[in-house]
């Protein structure tokens, strides 16, 4: 989450030409796909920095921006326009505005150094946005709990709501980059990747699962036990009930998402499980059926 070398990701000199990063795009963004890669969540974080790389120097003018300004390149336009009043102010007086000490003067002054020639208050700058990904399993965003991140090798504690969703992003005020002259610090923003290994699927709130039913208890009824998410329930079988039969569970579902105490429903489908292996009198018994219902 610190400052990343944009060169550096795509494996390019600062002299590379167009071409050159576009080859190297190509190359990086083969070998990193996550159709290739699948379920490889080294290979896609790569993929997203690769990416993100080759937006900015593919581009001419962030490029040149970038290469200015380094991790400040976002604020280019708020230099110049600084540059601009400081010029205009007459605190230099070289005939082209700026001589090469003015320019470096000017510079410690925007970032906060001790500079001579630098004139009136200091131009404050908000720092850097930064971005992470999360990794949490469904277990894991079922209940409310606490974490601790680390950033820029400092350890932030945070709270993660029961029911948060897998892409949804939160913002952590002030936990990003450093502001530039005293300005606010920049944000950080967390994107949740959110793994499901167990039985079920779901749908924001909701829950769905597939549930055996044994073929005797489908046509006489009965009472199973299945796995809800936090624990078993006891349901009664209805008589006569059929292949794909779906019941919802109220209430069983999902948590929603910082609405404490409520939760979504799970929907449970019956699929009859057709016995295997029947003896000789199974089948016969079967037969005597077969023909009653004719």
């Amino acid at each position: 989450m610190s400052f990343i070398d944009y060169y550096k990701i795509l494996g390019v000199s600062k002299t590379a030409t167009e071409a050159d990063i576009k080859k190297a795009y190509r190359k990086l963004a083969r070998k990193y796909h996550p159709d290739l890669n699948p379920n490889d969540t080294v290979a896609e974080k790569k993929f997203k920095e690769i990416n993100e790389a080759n937006e900015v120097l593919s581009h001419p003018e962030n490029r040149k921006k970038y290469d200015q300004y380094g991790e400040h390149w976002q604020h280019a336009e708020e230099f110049e326009k600084a540059k601009q009043q400081e010029q205009s102010k007459g605190s230099y007086t070289s005939s082209d505005g700026y001589s090469e000490e003015d320019f470096s003067d000017f510079f410690e002054h925007m970032f906060g150094g001790t500079s001579s020639r630098a004139r009136g208050g200091q131009v404050k700058f908000r720092g850097q946005d930064y971005n992470a990904e999360l990794q949490l399993s469904l277990q894991d965003v079922y209940t409310t709990h606490k974490r601790t991140l680390t950033v820029n090798n400092k350890n932030i504690r945070i709270t993660i709501p029961a029911g948060v969703e897998n892409g949804q992003i939160i913002k952590i005020k002030g936990h990003g980059g450093k502001g530039v002259n005293g300005g606010p610090n920049g944000d950080l923003y967390i994107q949740f990747s959110i793994s499901n290994h167990t039985n079920f699927k779901r749908d924001k709130n909701n829950l769905y699962v597939d549930v055996d039913l044994d073929l005797y208890i489908a046509l006489l009824g009965g009472e199973i036990t299945i796995d809800t998410f936090n624990g078993k329930v006891k349901l009664n079988i209805k008589p006569e009930t059929q292949n794909r039969t779906k019941v919802k569970l109220k209430g069983k579902g999902f948590p929603k998402y910082r609405k404490e105490g409520q939760f979504g429903d799970l929907y449970v489908t019956y699929y009859i499980k057709i016995p295997t292996n029947l003896t000789t009198q199974e089948k016969e018994l079967i037969k005597a059926l077969q023909n009653i219902r004719k």
